[in-house]
C-alpha cells in the first residue's frame, strides 16, 4: 500500500513540474552549442572591428588644431564672477570663459578631464565644478582640487583688446 501511496505521489509531482516547466525536446534543438558559439563569435568579432575602426580614426586622421585668435564676446557681456560657454569655429568642442572675482579673466575647456562631463563656475568659490563625480578645479589656474579627474583642464589664452574679449588655442603645457 506504501508503493502506491509513492507512486501517486511521484506521478502527481511529475505533472505539476511538467505544467510548471513546459518542455518539448524539438524546440530545444533550435540553437545548439555550435551555433551558439558562432553567432557569439560574430558579435565578439564586429565588437572588436568597430573599436579597431574608432581608434585608427582618432589616431590616423586627427581632427585639425586651433590656430589663431578668436573673437569670444565684449567685456560688458560676462558679469563679474559669472561664465559664458563658447564655441571656436572649426571646433567641435566646448569651451568656458570666467569672469573671475579679481576682474581676470580665464577660458577652459568645459569638458572635464574625467569623463568628459560638462563643468561650470560656482560664484564666488575660485572654483570649477564637475557635477557628475564631484571633481573641482581651480578657476585661476585650471589644476585639480578634489575628485576623480587624473589631470587639470585644458585652457586657453585670453587676450584683452579695448573692450573685445579674445582667445587662442590651448596652451601645450595644459594639454
Amino acid at each position: 500500500m506504501n508503493k502506491d501511496i509513492k507512486n501517486i505521489k511521484d506521478k502527481n509531482e511529475e505533472e505539476t513540474w511538467s505544467q510548471d516547466f513546459p518542455f518539448h525536446k524539438q524546440n530545444a534543438t533550435l540553437v545548439g552549442r555550435r551555433e551558439f558559439a558562432k553567432m557569439l563569435a560574430l558579435v565578439s568579432g564586429g565588437l572588436a572591428l568597430g573599436s579597431g575602426l574608432v581608434a585608427a580614426k582618432a589616431n590616423f586622421f586627427p581632427k585639425e588644431k586651433v590656430t589663431g585668435e578668436h573673437f569670444v564676446c565684449n567685456k560688458k557681456d560676462i558679469p563679474v564672477g559669472g561664465g559664458r560657454s563658447f564655441i571656436i569655429q572649426g571646433s567641435d568642442i566646448p569651451y568656458l570663459l570666467i569672469h573671475l572675482e579679481d576682474g581676470s579673466f580665464k577660458a577652459y575647456e568645459q569638458k572635464c578631464t574625467h569623463l568628459s562631463c560638462s563643468v561650470y563656475y560656482k560664484k564666488g568659490t575660485g572654483q570649477i565644478v564637475c557635477p557628475c563625480h564631484n571633481g573641482y578645479f581651480n578657476a585661476s589656474d585650471g589644476s585639480v582640487m578634489a575628485g576623480p579627474p587624473p589631470r587639470k583642464l585644458p585652457q586657453l589664452q585670453v587676450i584683452v583688446k579695448g573692450d573685445k574679449l579674445f582667445v587662442t588655442a590651448p596652451s601645450i603645457e595644459s594639454v
